[in-house]
């Protein structure tokens, strides 16, 4: 079956005896019987194709676990298996399902697979360097995406870079919209995945000082788990409490931004709002293309581009090739002017995704 090379490829029987080494008696027979049993076809005289697909050899196998319930972390996984796909590699993907103990039991799960490498994509810092232990007792080694494990290598965002782009645009923004108010400046966390991705947030408040030359600002900090829910949850509770006043928000992630958009909306308050996101997922980039939006800009970290970028850095760890612990990925601001050029196939993603749901 092997001496089928190429998807839809017709042999003769004079080839399978040169690919195989059998001798012609055998090779017939072994035709005769894939035939008869719907492996092979016979497509003419002496001709013969493989009616079934082969699965590739494996070189490595690497183990993948992650939380799907965003969508980021969706376009990473669909990234990575892209990435895969057609290679000598096999990905062994599991949910964390954003629960502790299920992530610690699928690395357990995973540990028993014996990969040649684990990427883990979780958010829960308290739980790291658990997680990295086992990993480490097993010796297997180690790919932390976006929150940082011990002694893994890290893959993700230069966190505080990106939290500086975000801030020095929404200082410049409200230098130019609202040069003659004081703005409150709140910023939106996520405190249970560390401290890495907690630096963006403060990226953000360094980033609008350098920008924003007039009076000081009253800065409110809030947390959520970087989901919309929570975050929605804490601005409505920040806004019952507080008097109508011009406010600029840094947020986390986009589902914090888009929360706290709809909390300022559901309150009467969307002009008085202007909110800067983080990641440029497809939600945030349509929600800045609506005439209306006050959604000024959300930092890209390009999740569709992860993929082959990780398994280049597995490649190098598995082959012994020592690459620096940390990977960062490549930052750039979209912003309402800018979305189209930067992501000109959204709509046809967008339509995709109608007929996804329509087909359901």
């Amino acid at each position: 079956m092997t001496a089928f090379r190429k998807p839809g490829e017709c042999l003769r029987l004079r080839d399978v005896v040169s690919r195989t080494g059998l001798s012609k008696g055998t090779a017939f027979r072994l035709l005769y019987t894939l035939r008869s049993t719907g492996f092979v076809e016979k497509t003419g005289e002496n001709q013969y194709r493989l009616r079934v697909i082969l699965p590739s050899k494996t070189a490595y196998r690497l183990g993948y676990a992650m939380n799907s319930k965003d969508e980021f972390t969706r376009e990473v996984t669909a990234s990575l298996a892209e990435a895969v796909a057609g290679t000598d590699i096999e990905l062994i993907i599991l949910d964390n399902k954003d629960d502790s103990a299920t992530t610690l039991h699928n690395a357990d799960l995973l540990i028993r697979e014996r990969p040649h490498l684990v990427i883990e994509f979780q958010g829960d810092q308290s739980i790291a360097d658990e997680l990295a232990m086992k990993f480490a007792d097993a010796s297997i080694p180690l790919m932390a995406l976006d929150v940082p494990h011990s002694g893994a290598f890290y893959f993700g965002a230069n966190n505080y870079q990106a939290g500086l782009i975000g801030g020095r645009y929404m200082g410049r923004w409200a230098s130019l919209h609202w040069s003659e108010d004081t703005p409150e400046v709140v910023l939106i966390g996520y405190t249970r995945a560390g401290s890495l991705p907690e630096s963006r947030v403060k990226g953000v408040l360094a980033g609008f000082h350098e920008t924003w030359k007039h009076a000081t600002c009253r800065v409110v900090q809030l947390d959520s788990i970087g989901d919309f829910d929570s975050a929605l949850q804490a601005v409505r509770v920040h806004l019952r409490r507080t008097p109508m006043r011009k406010t600029l928000v840094g947020a986390v992630n986009d589902p914090a931004a888009l929360a706290a958009l709809h909390a300022f909306e559901e309150a009467g308050r969307s002009e008085w709002c202007a909110v800067m996101g983080q990641n440029a997922e497809l939600d945030a980039r349509t929600e800045m293309r609506r005439s209306d939006t006050r959604l000024i800009g959300s930092v890209a970290y390009f999740p569709e581009k992860y993929g082959q970028a990780i398994i280049g850095l597995a490649r190098k760890i598995i082959g012994g090739l020592h690459p620096p612990p940390a990977f960062f990925t490549k930052h750039i601001l979209v912003t309402p002017e800018n979305v189209d050029s930067l992501y000109p196939n959204d709509a046809l993603t967008l339509l995709s995704l109608a007929h996804k749901v329509a087909g359901n």
